[in-house]
């Protein structure tokens, strides 16, 4: 066990640095002074990231972290901070971690002991979700889905009963195609598409899921697509039914309900009371 309290001495630590997602006064006064205190900054496009620095006249040592190097990168990036440097970690855009590399190098930190310091700011999903006019609260955000249609059916049609609203990535190439299933498989349901957050071409559609294709012959930018949750949860697939209760729970787990939200969803789809689902379950974990 290892307790972190990031104020309580000035050690070396790695910071997690939110950038903007477009527009670039969308920066905090704390995460400049954190890049300009650093002693080397992680990126994952160097090109991306030089034009955010020049922007605000801040020269530090750049280090390549991105996808395909995050394992060597970041064994570097942990050592320079056990040598007693600070390193901040941002991606090309919006908050690390979050459909973006630095999950790794984050874990590898605590394990090490490193204090991880997040520096919050801007986020393409809360953006999002908070002007999508759907329940902002539970929602689950699901970043992007599988690139082969077959691979990505599956993965909406699991996902067709969840009972909070969804957030999803998207790129513009494969827009239309995980629409037109999404009309498919989720029906007549409200939705957001929103792109270009904070950009000059900036754009809300709000509507039902069915008539997206519809109004969009093309489309560019970055992507975010919310989604109405099921509205319906008393009707699930008949096919949920005919799982044991276990076996019903560690479904909606696994598709991202806390444990107590999927004895609550499947209590309710079973028509029994929560706590003999309750029961059920922990006699057998």
């Amino acid at each position: 066990m290892y307790i972190q309290r990031s104020f309580e001495k000035d050690n070396a630590k790695l910071y997690l640095v939110a950038t903007p997602i477009g527009n670039l006064g969308d920066i905090s006064f704390r995460a400049l002074e954190i890049l300009k205190k650093v002693d080397y900054i992680a990126c994952e496009d160097t090109r991306v990231t030089i034009k955010l620095l020049n922007y605000y006249d801040i020269k530090k040592p750049l280090i390549s972290y991105h996808d395909h190097n995050k394992y060597e990168a970041g064994v570097g990036i942990i050592n320079k901070i056990r040598e007693g440097h600070c390193v901040a970690l941002v991606s090309d855009a919006g908050t690390p971690c979050i459909s973006d590399p630095g999950y790794e190098v984050v874990r590898s930190a605590i394990e090490n002991e490193i204090d991880v310091v997040p520096i919050p700011g801007a986020s393409a999903l809360t953006s999002a979700i908070i002007c999508s006019g759907l329940a902002p609260q539970p929602f689950t955000f699901f970043g992007f889905l599988e690139h082969k249609k077959q691979k990505k059916r599956k993965q909406i049609e699991e996902i067709k009963y969840h009972p909070y609203t969804m957030i999803f990535y998207e790129s513009s190439h494969r827009f239309k195609e995980t629409i037109q299933l999404m009309s498919e498989i989720f029906e007549e349901r409200s939705c957001a598409i929103v792109r270009e957050i904070s950009k000059k071409f900036e754009e809300v559609y709000r509507g039902l899921i069915n008539d997206v294709n519809a109004y969009y012959e093309e489309i560019k930018g970055e992507i975010v697509i919310v989604v109405e949750a099921n509205t319906h949860p008393q009707h699930p697939d008949n096919s949920l039914l005919e799982m044991d209760v276990i076996e019903h729970v560690n479904y909606y787990m696994e598709i991202g309900l806390s444990k107590n939200d999927a004895i609550r969803q499947v209590a309710l789809e079973r028509k029994v009371a929560k706590r003999d689902v309750y029961n059920a379950y922990h006699q057998q974990n």
